[in-house]
């Protein structure tokens, strides 16, 4: 029989999904052919507690086995985008057809035009997915995003602190304003600060069940105040960790601050047991970052975008 599909319905099944997240990822040999359980995580405390960005009841469907276990999850991140978790030993051509059916239903959105559209995420190697989605009429649009990662038993370049700052794991809720404002600037350059929403947020990241203090690394600038960041979540059931976000304030940019929180942050990860770390970029100075710090080795995922009509 085939996998029948619900849709998400209370606690239980976040727990089921992290654990199923978990088990597809050592099926695939560690490779991110399917969310890390920690992408997970920080979806439902900060894209959906923080930021709106869709509800589990409304915005996840669970395939299920004849005998319960879940064969495949289809999720939200963003707006209008859709992301397929299936379990290797159940995917088929009418499985991820019918998953990509029930995404066109729930999960387009509209754009600034007002048309319904919707990104499918597919890896550039996946022909499986990728001809299901050319013979439904979508087409690759948009940036991909690089999904890096490196093996801890290679070797952590060093990256000298530039003077006068210190970088070590975040303090106490006292620094949770300066690192909010911190993550304000660095990726809000731009905006006015009338527009900073304060640091409460931020409470709402310590709560995922991955979050360490201890792996939330900064540099602390001669004032004082965070310049830069890096969240390190590690998941000791795969041994294997995620970095996000990386960022560092506008009015300290330029110093190396962000390789050096990266750094220092890979080397207490091995040293609590990671062996493999992932972190994705969309964009050329993120690319050279990454690369820089051992993150060479990638896959490429790719978004193909159609427009649902009513």
């Amino acid at each position: 029989m085939k996998p029948s599909m619900r849709r998400y319905g209370d606690e239980e099944d976040y727990w089921r999904i992290r654990g199923f997240l978990r088990e597809v990822m050592l099926l695939n040999s560690r490779r991110e052919r399917s969310w890390h359980v920690c992408r997970f995580d920080y979806w439902r405390w900060h894209g959906v507690e923080n930021l709106g960005h869709g509800r589990l009841e409304e915005d996840v469907f669970i395939w299920e086995k004849p005998d319960g276990e879940i064969a495949a999850v289809l999720n939200r991140e963003g707006p209008g985008n859709a992301f397929l978790q299936v379990h290797p030993g159940t995917r088929t051509t009418e499985l991820e057809e019918e998953m990509i059916a029930v995404a066109e239903e729930h999960l387009a959105h509209p754009d600034e035009e007002g048309r319904r559209r919707l990104a499918v995420w597919a890896d550039e190697d996946d022909e499986l997915r990728r001809g299901i989605l050319r013979r439904r009429g979508y087409a690759v649009s948009g940036a991909p995003e690089y999904k890096r990662r490196r093996e801890l038993s290679a070797p952590i370049p060093e990256a000298p602190v530039a003077k006068g700052y210190e970088v070590r794991p975040l303090g106490g809720v006292e620094e949770l304003s300066s690192r909010s404002y911190a993550s304000w600037t660095s990726f809000h350059p731009d905006a006015p600060d009338e527009e900073y929403e304060g640091w409460e947020w931020y409470l709402n990241i310590q709560r995922a069940p991955l979050y360490r203090r201890d792996l939330d690394m900064v540099a602390i600038a001669p004032g004082g105040e965070v310049a830069s960041f890096c969240t390190i979540w590690f998941d000791d059931v795969t041994r294997a960790a995620y970095l996000e976000p990386v960022g560092t304030a506008s009015a300290h940019q330029r110093r190396g601050l962000a390789r050096a929180v990266m750094c220092e942050g890979l080397r207490q990860l091995k040293r609590v047991g990671g062996t493999r770390a992932f972190v994705g970029s969309y964009a050329p100075a993120a690319h050279a970052l990454y690369a820089s710090a051992g993150f060479r080795e990638y896959d490429l995922f790719e978004p193909w975008v159609k427009e649902i009509k009513q």
